[in-house]
Order: structure tokens, then C-alpha cells, then sequence
């Protein structure tokens, strides 16, 4: 059997018959508004971030299977801090997490490729933070984290 698979980025809860999966469904003569309508309900929960989406569809019998991933960690700080991007030179700060917030990302985002301890998840959360100029508890993304590696502070 023939499996075709179609990947794109959608707003959680806002897919539409539209790109990137109508035009690329169509021709394989499934159900397109079925297909959208699974794809909202999946990504509901990710209204306003926008999360990777996979449809796969098997041609002959023209079953389907829906999979969403995970957003991406700058998306899910962005959302946490409701802001609209990150800073853009180093000397802009673009706004301030808690480290509550932090391991709430972490706990949320599944990153089993960054480590297999919590500690590793949530250093990672804290290294995008310091991409995107967001200082940690009022201090630099870097700092932090040398004070998470020297045990200053404690993440578990």
C-alpha cells in the first residue's frame, strides 16, 4: 500500500481546507474537511502557537492518521510571557520568565532528545531564553544557568 504524508505548521485549533494540507489532499481524494476538523481538534489545546502537523494517508484504502508534535520551546516561551518575538540585539531584553515558568515548559514540551533528566530539560529551556534575550528571575539566561550547574539553585 501507498502511504503519503503531508507535514506543515498550523496555528493550534486553525486549520483550514486551505495550505498547506487542502491542496495536498485533495488530489489523494479523502476527506479533506474530516481530516481539518481531526487536525483542530488535536491542536485545540495549542491555540495561538503554532505546532507541526502530520497527516499520513493511505492511498488505496484512503484511511488517514493525524499526529501533531510538539511546539517549539521559543513558541511556548513567547506564549508563556504573551509576547509577540524575542529580543532582537544583545543588549535588548525582551522580557523576564520565572523559573517556575521555565519548568513548566519543561514539563510540557517533550524534549527526550536534550536529556533524560528534568535538570537537562529545563538548562535547555533556559538556553533558548538566552537566544531570544529573556533573563531568567531578573538575571541573565547564562548566569542562571552557571548557577544551576554550580547547584546554587536547585531545578528538581
Amino acid at each position: 500500500m501507498t502511504e503519503v504524508v503531508v507535514n506543515g505548521l498550523i496555528e493550534g485549533g486553525k486549520a483550514t481546507g486551505g495550505p498547506p494540507f487542502g491542496p495536498a489532499l485533495g488530489p489523494l481524494g479523502v476527506n479533506t474537511a474530516k481530516i481539518v476538523e481531526e487536525i483542530n481538534a488535536k491542536t485545540k489545546a495549542f491555540e495561538g502557537i503554532k505546532v507541526p502537523v502530520k497527516v499520513t494517508v493511505i492511498k488505496e484504502t484512503k484511511e488517514f492518521k493525524v499526529e501533531v508534535g510538539s511546539p517549539t520551546t521559543s513558541a511556548l516561551i513567547l506564549k508563556e510571557l504573551g509576547l509577540q518575538k524575542g529580543g532582537k540585539v544583545k543588549e535588548e531584553v525582551a522580557g523576564n520568565i520565572t523559573l517556575e515558568q521555565v519548568k513548566k515548559i519543561a514539563k510540557a514540551k517533550d524534549m527526550s532528545m536534550y536529556g533524560n533528566t528534568f535538570e537537562a530539560k529545563v538548562k535547555q529551556v533556559i538556553g533558548t531564553c538566552k537566544s531570544m534575550n529573556i533573563t531568567v528571575e531578573g538575571i541573565g539566561a547564562r548566569d542562571m544557568l552557571r548557577k544551576i550547574e554550580s547547584r546554587e539553585v536547585k531545578v528538581e
